[in-house]
């Protein structure tokens, strides 16, 4: 099997997929969730046929509200693009989080969580311990034409290992259960196969080709690198990460050495290694500079227009009681309520001022 080089890969770009977390809260005053009524709305949505969730305003955010509890004992899940949110009057912890995709992406696991807590504060809760993270997901994205290695070119201190074709067609490599799972795969099928999760093509900026290498952690393995918190979090995931690409796992192009550990690194792996290396904190703007922070940026900010698009077309069919308007209209109304709130002046000091931040390394 011809081996490539580190010239036939492209390096695209990293990043968490899935976070999870627990949070210890408590009501700090008169205002609170309204479990009873959630309990209510539940319940009715279980007694129609289609089941399908109901869709709820709490602290000026929308949600779907479901039709039932979680499997972990929270009477009460709850989810939107960003978050799907499972809590209960009584449990405790008092909210278990599951950071989404497309949130992560879009902003970051560490303005996500700001983000939940500002509307857990604003719904009338504070701290009575620092969140738990319970399982953190991380991931590369490579552009590679061709797949030039198999399962025995990893080696591994996990003792499982599976792999996946489709007519044929190896698409996925699955090394480790339990607490670190690593998984190589072919993202492309993925998306078309199950999540169909598109808006990555712009993140990419290709539609084929792309594999992902991905860590699933859980909190034991968190807990060794002293993970408990965000902050811990931001500041321990380079030593884990050098871990699990340097010690854990690797993929090495085999020989006729007994001792697979001598085995040469395969280029993939050289170049993710010096990308683990690099990384403080996982931004792409320490791997591709300025250019490519501020393209990503622009695709992340399309990515979240996108989705209030959605919202004013819902609301524009709502009001005016019509069948569901085209993307062109969505965006005029949208252009509209725009020119109602412009403001020539503050629209040039505030545009000025980004771009002086910008400039200042503030990307």
């Amino acid at each position: 099997m011809k081996i490539v080089d580190e010239k036939s890969l492209e390096f695209l770009m990293h990043g968490f997929d899935t976070v999870q977390c627990a949070y210890f809260l408590e009501p700090a005053g008169k205002e609170r969730i309204d479990f009873d009524w959630l309990t209510r709305e539940r319940e009715n949505i279980k007694q129609r046929k289609d089941k399908e969730p109901k869709h709820i305003s709490l602290g000026a955010w929308d949600f779907l509200l479901h039709p039932f509890g979680s499997s972990s004992g929270y009477p009460i899940v709850i989810s939107n693009e960003d978050f799907r949110i499972e809590m209960g009057e009584f449990n405790f912890p008092s909210f278990f989080v599951t950071f989404r995709s497309q949130g992560l992406w879009k902003e970051s696991a560490f303005l996500l969580h700001q983000k939940f807590l500002k509307w857990a504060e604003y719904m009338g809760y504070a701290f009575k311990e620092k969140e738990s993270l319970s399982r953190v997901d991380f991931c590369f994205d490579y552009h590679l034409p061709e797949i030039d290695f198999n399962e025995d070119y990893f080696v591994s201190r996990s003792s499982k290992d599976s792999q996946y074709r489709d007519n044929g067609r190896i698409e996925t490599f699955r090394i480790g259960k339990g607490d670190i799972i690593l998984r190589v795969y072919d993202k492309v099928s993925e998306i078309k196969q199950k999540s169909e999760k598109v808006w990555f093509y712009l993140l990419w900026g290709r539609d084929c080709d792309v594999w992902r290498i991905e860590w699933q952690i859980r909190k034991p393995v968190l807990r060794q690198f002293g993970i408990r918190t965000f902050e811990n979090l931001k500041e321990r995931q380079g030593d884990l990460l050098r871990y699990l690409a340097g010690e854990h796992d690797t993929l090495r192009i085999p020989n006729e050495d007994k001792n697979r550990s001598r085995w040469v690194l395969h280029p993939l792996w050289i170049d993710l290694q010096e990308r683990v290396r690099q990384i403080e904190s996982l931004g792409v703007s320490r791997v591709i500079g300025q250019p490519g922070v501020l393209q990503e940026r622009m695709v992340r900010i399309g990515i979240s227009v996108y989705g209030y698009l959605k919202r004013v077309a819902a609301i524009r069919c709502t009001q005016r009681r019509e069948e569901l308007i085209k993307f062109d209209e969505a965006m005029e109304a949208l252009k509209d309520q725009m020119l109602i709130i412009h403001d020539p002046l503050n629209w040039r000091i505030d545009v000025q001022k980004r771009i002086d931040a910008i400039r200042c390394g503030e990307w």
